[in-house]
């Protein structure tokens, strides 16, 4: 079964007294997720902008990366117990990510 989709992200970026903010906004056609990311420059370093912005918006997806992870685990445990003649693990064939080691 072929099952093709179009996701849109939307980032975000503005500054604020040393501070580059990042808001990541995913619209999946059903639901919206937002990640949020920040970058606080220490005042002796120099003021290098495409920095900040690359460390806001990468802690913004990454923000979103782990709201993605929590529902597909939460969706998975609402799909109940998987049916006869197949095994007892996920139905994604797609291992999670231990949440209680960080990972």
């Amino acid at each position: 079964m072929a099952h093709t989709v179009e996701w849109k992200v939307r980032l975000y970026l503005f500054e604020e007294e040393g501070t580059t903010k990042a808001r990541a906004v995913l619209n999946t056609g059903t639901t919206e997720f937002t990640g949020h990311g920040a970058a606080h420059r220490n005042p002796t370093d120099e003021e290098v902008p495409e920095i900040g912005d690359e460390l806001a918006a990468g802690r913004a997806m990454h923000d979103l990366g782990r709201q993605l992870v929590d529902v597909a685990a939460s969706d998975i445990g609402d799909a109940g117990p998987p049916t006869a003649g197949r095994s007892g693990g996920p139905e994604t064939g797609w291992p999670l990510p231990d949440q209680t080691q960080g990972g």
